[in-house]
Order: structure tokens, then sequence, then C-alpha cells
């Protein structure tokens, strides 16, 4: 019998790209906050969201992971990852949400455990400034004025430019946050003649746990999105720039909220034009 809980499962089980939930994650990041055109913004929801707001987020996340009984830490090339999201406020039944139309990372099994969550995760490469517990002419402060930057680049190309220099301490996250996210999993169909019905395709929300956040710094900050062939990220880029933030956090995850079968609500729409033909 194979076992395993992704792809490729195997007799002992023990070669799957991602294992068994829970995950448990702990990371540094840098974040700006910035106003997208509304009408850009609304383009990328999907089925179920509704636009909230034209405010958007830059995430840039150094990761470590763990699984519940390992210490894959101690592997530090199973561990550690970095990771860009981007976050649109958008709001599901009334209530507000943060969805994702692009994220970007360095590991398969981090885009793995992604796509399980709904993420629509890509392969691109991320840095970030690091800060050191020692004063340094080549590491900034994590307190004021301490000045941190992050770039994204995917197939060759520069995506993302970030700058953030902390001025305050602040009890705010920024908006919109990511722990509690809606995300759309899809999963298409092969089998000719259902392409375009999808073997997978609903609405769900991240259910974290154990959230903790380390003191949040505030400042200014620049980002900068660049032009691409195809890519539609470009369409997203800033109106205005508002804030930048550096902070640590950890949460965990084995669990997610479905909220919508999106594959009944296509349904009952072919249902509504067959009857109107």
């Amino acid at each position: 019998m194979l076992k395993g809980y992704t792809l490729p499962r195997t007799p002992r089980g023990t070669s799957s790209l991602a294992p068994l939930p829970p995950w448990h994650y702990v990371g540094n990041a840098i974040a700006v906050e910035f106003d997208a055109a509304p009408t850009a913004a609304a383009a990328f929801l999907p089925e179920g969201l509704e636009l909230h707001s034209g405010r958007c987020a830059a995430y840039f996340v150094e990761w470590q992971y763990a699984s519940d009984t390992g210490e894959e830490y101690l592997d530090p090339i199973r561990s550690q990852y970095r990771e860009t999201i981007i976050l649109l406020s958008a709001s599901f039944e009334g209530a507000p949400v943060a969805y994702c139309p692009f994220i970007w990372v360095d590991q398969d099994v981090s885009l793995m455990r992604g796509l399980v969550q709904g993420w629509p995760k890509q392969i691109g490469s991320t840095w970030i400034t690091r800060a050191y517990d020692l004063p340094s002419k080549a590491a900034p402060v994590v307190g004021p004025g301490g000045r941190f930057g992050a770039t994204l680049s995917a197939k060759d190309r520069r995506l993302l430019e970030a700058q953030v220099t902390l001025r305050e301490v602040t009890e705010t996250l920024p908006s919109p946050g990511f722990a509690k996210a809606v995300n759309t999993r899809y999963f298409p169909e092969l089998v000719a003649g259902k392409h375009d019905s999808p073997a997978v395709h609903e609405l769900v929300q991240l259910k974290s746990r154990d959230v903790r956040v380390s003191p949040v710094w505030k400042g200014d900050a620049a980002l900068k999105i660049f032009d691409h062939p195809y890519l539609e990220l470009p369409d997203l880029k800033p109106a205005s720039v508002l804030a930048g933030y550096r902070f640590s956090f950890a949460l965990t995850v084995d669990d997610l909220i479905p909220l919508r079968d999106l594959r009944a609500d296509t349904q009952a729409a072919d249902d509504r034009a067959t009857a109107v033909e």
C-alpha cells in the first residue's frame, strides 16, 4: 500500500514532497502597504469575493519551517526558503478578507504546501536585507533609521523592488494581512471535453493557530513594480505607497475552512444559460 500526504506516494511514505500537517513556521518579514487602481485590483478577484478597497500589501519573508515530528531546521535546506506575497483587500459576504493573486517561492516543498492551501505559488527568487545581533556597517539596526531592502525576480526578470526605513514601533500589522486570507484551490481537468470543468475549484480560508508576532516596526517605504511582457503583476502598480514594516512572526497551519464550491456556481450558471436558450 502506498503512503504519503502528497505525491510522490511510496511504500514507506517518507518521499512525499510535503509531509502530513501540522506545519510550523517562523519568519522575518518586510512589508509595504500601497494603493492600486481599484478597477485593476477588482479584476483579479474570483467569483464570491468583492473588492473592499484598493489597499494592497507586498510581503517579503524569510521563513524557517518544521513538521510536527521532525527538526528540519537541523538540515537547513529542507527548512529555509524565501517568499514574496501580494495581497489585495477584498470582502466575503460583507466581512473583510485578503486575497492573493500572486506569490513566489524558492523551494518546491513550499510550493506544494502552498498549492494544497490554495496559494497560487510560482518559483521566484526573493532577497531581503538581514539584521544581526551585532552593530556593523554591513547591517541595519532594527530601530529608528534602520533601512531594509527586498527584491523579487522570476525567470531572470526583476519584478519587484522595495525599501523600508524604520521610524517607530506600532501596534498595527500591515493591511491586508495573510493569516486568514481567502484563496482559490484550483486543479484543472485534462480529460478531453472537460478542459473547462476543473476537478477542484473552491474558495477556502486559511485557519492558522498559535500565531505569535514580535514588536512591529513601521516607517517610510518605496515600492517599484517593473513592466513585464506577459505577467499581469504590473496591472497592480502602486498609485501611492503608504508605509513599510519590519517584524517577525510564527504560526502553525493544519486546517482549512471551505467557503464555496465554485464548480457548483459554474454549473448553476450553465444550467440557467441552457434554460434561456
